[in-house]
């Protein structure tokens, strides 16, 4: 799996209820979801991604409830990839059930800024920061991960026979 975009970041400890507040939880409707991601911590945030960003955060992203809405929000906002620190255990979970590119990288996200350009090869496990041409090596994600990842989550992967 590859991944190229530019990166939005944020900092340590950003809990679902920030990721999508719990008044928008009362729908389903994956867009709807996603013209609210962020909007507690980052009102530019809908306005300024792009499909294929890079979300990169610091530790224990996805905090708080085990809400699915959460990565959903994100994955529909248009992030492809999100690289942290360190995960919610149930967030990181969650975001592999609805196939969004999540991974843990302390060094790549401790250097990495706004703005900057990065490209991900998760299948060798390399994310390349294309602004400051540094590289950093990760775990790439195991064969059934990226096939759940890449078929778009969980219940496609089931229901295309890809998981068993």
């Amino acid at each position: 799996m590859k991944y190229n975009g530019t990166v939005i970041r944020y900092g340590d400890n950003v809990d679902t209820d920030v990721i999508i507040p719990a008044r928008y939880l009362n729908t389903s409707d994956k867009k709807e979801l996603a013209s609210h991601c962020m909007e507690d911590l980052d009102t530019t945030f809908v306005g300024r991604v792009k499909p294929g960003d890079i979300m990169v955060a610091g530790w224990n992203f996805g905090c708080g409830s085990s809400r699915e809405h959460a990565p959903i929000a994100i994955k529909e906002s248009g992030i492809s990839l999100v690289i942290a620190k360190s995960f919610a255990r149930i967030f990181y979970r969650n975001s592999i059930n609805i196939g969004l590119g999540i991974v843990e990288c302390p060094e790549a996200a401790e250097e990495i800024s706004e703005g900057d350009v990065v490209e991900a090869d998760m299948d060798q496990g390399v994310i390349y920061n294309r602004t400051t041409g540094k590289e950093y090596r990760t775990a790439p994600f195991p064969e059934f991960i990226q096939k759940i990842i890449e078929n778009g989550g969980l219940i496609s992967s089931i229901a295309d026979g890809i998981i068993r």
